[in-house]
């Protein structure tokens, strides 16, 4: 197996940045960006990081607003959070020397057994097969793992496979070639088979089950979840509230919330006329999150109800996009102009119930 996928990885692997280095915190924090993440997204935030932090010191002495603000977009913030909670404990504890033992590594926050392994092999050349959903793929198909990957018997039977096949002289080439291989060959979806050199020994190709494999047990239930923001502009200012609970979005900014169904006091916006209600319909979306599926309206007010006060802030609406924002609150603001129209006009541009 080696010597087939050492020679397909030297024609067909990505020229990439973290490759091209022994830095573990180069190495550390391309991995937390591409966890759940595809390359051709996390390249550029990868490059925006580096330039801004370039020693893990200078990610530790940033805010968290700051590390949240860059990492905006990028989606699952508790990377970014605990990406800024290991710089600290590195540059505090360890000097600003990034660890080098597996074991040292692995108690850092954010970094589980893939991660781990990961850095040890490709920043110390140190003899830790790696296990992502790639690698998971290409084990299962290529030696028939019926086990669902998702459990612990799986996983400790695609780990018992990988310790016999990796490269013990050379882990680093051995861990990128089968995740590279993972991600553009052997993919989730239209793996490109006839191509494959792995045809002759591949249980799944040969018995014509790649489509089956890996097995999987556990699926994440996904929840519907409503969301209704008030949007209150006074004065050129705008009132909005970092996230602080253990919830989604946690450390980001978005607007006060309420309950539509009567948190106001007041009867909503109907079809049917009648009261003239205080709150008008902005815009409504959806957003998928791994887990839940959103649903957002955004209502206009023109006076924060008090009860929500103690818990935002107002701010100049010019600075509104300083603030990291969840996607849909980002996007908000841009599809509805919110910075031109609080200049212009009064209100925002009304959708009509």
């Amino acid at each position: 197996m080696k010597k087939l996928l050492f020679d397909w990885f030297s024609q067909k692997k990505r020229d990439l940045p973290w490759r091209h280095t022994k830095d573990p915190y180069l190495i550390w924090l391309s991995e937390v960006i591409l966890q759940q993440t595809q390359v051709v997204q996390g390249l550029s935030y990868y490059l925006n990081f580096c330039s801004k932090y370039p020693t893990i010191e200078d990610l530790a002495n940033a805010s968290e607003d700051e590390v949240l603000k860059l990492w905006q977009g990028l989606g699952y913030y508790s990377r970014a959070r605990n990406l800024h909670k290991t710089a600290k404990i590195v540059a505090e504890n360890y000097n600003g020397v990034f660890p080098n033992t597996y074991d040292e590594i692995r108690t850092l926050p954010g970094i589980g057994d893939y991660t781990t392994a990961a850095i040890v092999s490709f920043a110390f050349d140190l003899c830790y097969p790696v296990l992502d959903g790639n690698v998971s793929r290409v084990i299962s198909r290529m030696f028939g793992v019926i086990t669902p990957v998702d459990t612990p018997a799986g996983k400790a039977e695609l780990m018992r496979i990988l310790n016999k096949q990796i490269d013990k002289k050379n882990p680093a080439e051995f861990n990128q070639a089968i995740m590279e291989f993972g991600a553009i060959q052997c993919k989730p979806r239209g793996p490109l088979c006839e191509t494959c050199p792995f045809q002759a020994e591949c249980y799944a190709f040969r018995h014509k089950v790649v489509d089956i494999l890996p097995m999987k047990k556990n699926k994440t239930a996904v929840k519907p979840r409503r969301l209704d923001y008030l949007v209150c502009i006074e004065n050129n200012h705008i009132w909005i509230k970092k996230r602080t609970n253990r919830d989604i979005w946690q450390g980001l900014y978005d607007f006060p919330e309420i309950d539509c169904r009567g948190a106001v006091g007041a009867p909503l916006p109907t079809k049917k006329g009648g009261q003239t209600p205080p709150l008008q319909l902005l815009d409504t979306c959806e957003h998928q999150l791994s887990h839940q599926k959103l649903t957002i309206s955004f209502w206009e007010t023109e006076k924060l109800p008090e009860n929500l006060k103690s818990s935002a802030q107002k701010v100049p609406i010019s600075q509104f996009f300083e603030f990291a924002t969840p996607k849909p609150i980002h996007n908000f603001a841009i599809k509805n102009q919110l910075i031109a129209n609080s200049v212009e006009k009064k209100s925002l541009n009304v959708k009509k119930l």
